[in-house]
């Protein structure tokens, strides 16, 4: 018998094909057109990404799939120089796994190479799909935003009386004993602190915005502290998703730039 972390039975498998049917009935529109409709739906993981891609059956998709005349070829699973973890940010043209991408074609415009169908039999019939090419998608009748959810994350909101401050130096940030943490599956703990606990005079609002899955879209504060700014060190979600309601107007700060601690304690 071997004894194995959980991060790293699922890190392990990171340069491996993945995937998992999913029960939801899931959509996806072209402007105010249904072009994805389907039920038997598949989450497919290509080698070294980190988030999955929505595939279907092509009968369920209302357009005609066009091959792409001259594909880029396949990746390998952990090419020499390059990084070992595909985001949301690589395009999905970057494939590492061999198959086929097609463009989509619909009456009045078409979509280059946003579909995807792998050589590997065990996925034979399905459609891997650009989650960027689409105008929006859905989860039964709730929409989805920055990509397909994985069922194998998930975030907590809990309420703490722990001591948190966040420092600059020797300028504190944030100091408070009712923090909600945010724990979230594969990433870095975070503290959402209410805004009475932070020192917001010394934040300015930038124009900085990222979205989230699970959490919603969130707006960004730098820090200004004498002649020194901290770009988008702080963050907020103002209108969270469901799961993220708990940190509705708290005050998050990026902790692996600044000096913390937790009930006297040093966190990285």
């Amino acid at each position: 018998m071997t004894t194995i972390r959980m991060r790293d039975l699922l890190a392990g498998a990171l340069d491996d094909l993945r995937y998992e049917p999913t029960p939801k009935w899931i959509r996806a529109t072209v402007g105010d057109r249904t072009v994805v409709d389907s039920r038997a739906a598949v989450l497919v993981w290509e080698p070294r990404r980190v988030v999955p891609s929505y595939a279907v059956p092509a009968t369920d998709i209302a357009a005609a799939l066009v091959p792409v005349e001259t594909p880029a070829p396949a990746e390998s699973a952990s090419p020499t120089g390059r990084p070992r973890f595909l985001t949301p940010g690589d395009p999905f043209a970057v494939h590492t796994t061999p198959g086929t991408p097609f463009t989509v074609r619909l009456p009045d415009i078409e979509l280059p190479g946003a579909a995807f169908v792998p050589d590997d039999p065990v996925l034979s019939g399905v459609v891997l799909l650009d989650w960027r090419a689409f105008t929006g998608w859905s989860e039964e009748d709730q929409p989805v935003i920055a990509h397909p959810h994985d069922p194998f994350k998930r975030i907590d909101c809990l309420r703490s009386t722990r001591h948190v401050v966040v420092r600059h130096g020797d300028v504190v940030l944030a100091d408070t004993r009712r923090a909600t943490l945010l724990f979230e599956t594969g990433l870095r703990l975070r503290y959402y602190i209410p805004p009475e606990d932070v020192a917001t005079d010394l934040l300015e609002p930038t124009d900085s915005h990222t979205v989230c899955a699970y959490k919603g879209r969130a707006s960004y504060w730098s820090a200004r502290i004498g002649g020194e700014v901290l770009p988008d060190v702080a963050w907020a979600y103002e209108d969270p998703l469901p799961d993220a309601v708990p940190v509705r107007g708290l005050v998050a700060f990026y902790t692996e730039q600044l000096d913390v601690t937790v009930d006297d304690v040093v966190v990285g």
